[in-house]
């Protein structure tokens, strides 16, 4: 069987160019906080990657303080903060905010004092871009960097957070990108290191290869490669809506991700479709990897105004810049043929 990988959201393959970093930081064995040749060495590795996430995200100026993954990067900007924000947050950042923004059917957030407010680029499950309004405390443009222009600079916002894993590069390495001068209360002291935000040794390895992924997934971007993955995006569900007229499409009517389709079968377990669609050879997901197993109906549907049913029933597909037309047909008939049993036993 050859299996489809249609869950890029979750995660990204590594690319080749951060694996090249990498292996070359391994052999770079020096402490990055020691003065001598070898520890300079290991330092120049990370400033090296800092220069290019920060130039990937349009955040020159701004400082990039590493961290082990974003979760980590949202406690470290939000915990005592008090932030407001809104259910269709992801988890690492609804776990530190009061959730009381509201949210529109098209999967909007109303902003009404953003210098106490954090507010995602762009929704993981759904794919729905949001306007960041001038001032705000924080964005999530986790899912955003490398799929959508965007330059910190520019944005608005004071603060960002960002994971490699989501661009190409290894798991278990993020960063927050905070504006220079900004006050940051370390949440994990003892060494000192980035800048006196974030004590402990780096993970020096992890972010070479995050530098490296994060300067080609800019390049991919110039290069407008996201473009033909829109055109798959919007085949896939021009096909869905054909084979399957009864499909629920998610903030179709919304500024998306270029990759990203989240729609319903009402009564059809997301999990259930989740685990028929792997037996047949597609990765896909029913929401954030993070909520994966959680038997739930999604909060973020839910937000939007959609009831229960929906919401347990809605699946996610998130495109790759591999994923070719044949993978994108294969699905569409695959998953069609599953719903017309499903509506058939239903019956």
């Amino acid at each position: 069987m050859n299996r489809v990988y249609l869950d890029h959201n979750a995660t990204t393959p590594l690319r080749a160019e951060a694996r090249a970093a990498m292996v070359a930081a391994m052999d770079v064995y020096g402490n990055p906080s020691s003065v001598h040749a070898e520890g300079r060495a290991a330092k120049a590795v990370i400033e090296k990657a800092r220069g290019q996430v920060a130039a990937a995200l349009g955040a020159d100026g701004a400082d990039v303080v590493f961290t082990s993954s974003a979760t980590e990067a949202a406690a470290l900007c939000c915990a005592g903060r008090g932030f407001h924000g809104a259910l269709v947050e992801h988890d690492a950042v609804s776990a530190w905010v009061e959730p009381d923004l509201p949210v529109n059917a098209n999967g909007g957030v109303t902003v009404t004092d953003p210098a106490a407010s954090v507010l995602q680029l762009a929704n993981s499950e759904t794919g729905v871009v949001q306007d960041l309004p001038e001032g705000l405390a924080l964005s999530d443009m986790t899912q955003a960097f490398g799929k959508l222009p965007l330059a910190f600079n520019w944005s608005g916002a004071t603060a960002a957070l960002v994971s490699a894993h989501k661009l190409g590069g290894p798991k278990g390495v993020g960063a927050l990108v905070i504006r220079r001068g900004t006050d940051i209360a370390a949440q994990l002291k003892g060494g000192g290191q980035e800048m006196g935000r974030r004590a402990g040794t780096e993970n020096v390895i992890g972010i070479a290869g995050f530098g490296a992924a994060a300067e080609v997934a800019a390049r991919d971007l110039a290069e407008g490669r996201w473009d033909r993955v829109a055109v798959l995006r919007d085949k896939l569900e021009t096909t869905l809506a054909e084979l399957a007229p009864e499909t629920i499409f998610v903030g179709k009517d919304a500024q998306r991700l270029p990759n990203t389709s989240c729609f319903a079968t009402p009564g059809w377990k997301g999990e259930t479709q989740v685990m028929q669609m792997d037996l047949a050879g597609f990765a896909i997901s029913a929401g954030s990897a993070c909520s994966s197993g959680k038997v739930r109906a999604s909060k973020v549907l839910t937000a939007m105004g959609y009831d229960e049913d929906v919401a347990a029933g809605a699946i996610r597909v998130s495109l790759g810049l591999e994923t070719e037309e044949d993978d994108v047909m294969r699905f569409a008939e695959a998953w069609a043929a599953k719903q017309k049993k499903f509506h058939a036993r239903a019956a």
